[in-house]
């Protein structure tokens, strides 16, 4: 995997699965650290959110780039939305790609279509952008339980290079609230892209 400088742009891509906190929580922590974000989310993923987090962002780019940025509180400006279809935003390329991506969380069908090279929209160029230009791409499928269809496109997408992290929190640490369950899945993106973090205890570590 590339190593990640301090400052880094990650495109964030929320699909059709529940667990649209995690992308939401991933994205301000991202923004909080100073890092560039690209989010982009797929007309299943807007349902979801408005479903599960009464967030009904107006399909106008300018007008969504504009409540993303107040809902996230991006005084810096480093939050940049992109249409499902907008295919000439500049991380469609190769030449001009993020430093990693995300897709939290990831329906299956995305994964699907990402692990058979289709690109039917931008979520899913970029995914193969990713992996052409051998850059981090983290999954996080959020389903239960898998079938072997699911299980096939998993594994070949870990072939391929991507990494597979399932929206699972430890118990360890002894969550007393669905934030810190939140903050552990978020923080394992964050290890996953070298990137530093205090979202959860770690193992063995002491207060």
């Amino acid at each position: 995997m590339k190593q990640l400088s301090s400052s880094v742009h990650i495109a964030v891509a929320l699909t059709g699965a529940s667990g649209a906190i995690y992308g939401i929580t991933l994205i301000q922590q991202l923004l909080h650290c100073g890092h560039r974000v690209s989010f982009l989310v797929s007309a299943a993923g807007r349902q979801v959110m408005a479903l599960e987090q009464g967030l009904t962002w107006s399909e106008d780019l300018v007008q969504f780039q504009q409540q993303a940025r107040e809902f996230f509180n991006d005084e810096q400006q480093n939050l940049f939305c992109y249409g499902e279809q907008e295919f000439t935003a500049p991380l469609a390329s190769g030449s001009s790609a993020a430093d990693a991506m995300v897709v939290v969380p990831s329906s299956m069908g995305t994964v699907a279509r990402i692990a058979t090279g289709i690109s039917g929209n931008l979520i899913e160029r970029v995914a193969d952008v990713m992996l052409k230009e051998r850059r981090p791409l983290v999954v996080v499928p959020r389903e239960t339980p898998f079938n072997t269809i699911h299980l096939q496109n998993l594994l070949t997408l870990s072939q391929t290079g991507a990494i597979i992290l399932p929206a699972m929190p430890a118990f360890y640490s002894q969550p007393q609230t669905m934030d810190e369950l939140i903050s552990f899945v978020v923080g394992k993106i964050f290890d996953s892209l070298d990137l530093p973090h205090q979202l959860f205890k770690r193992w063995g570590e002491k207060e």
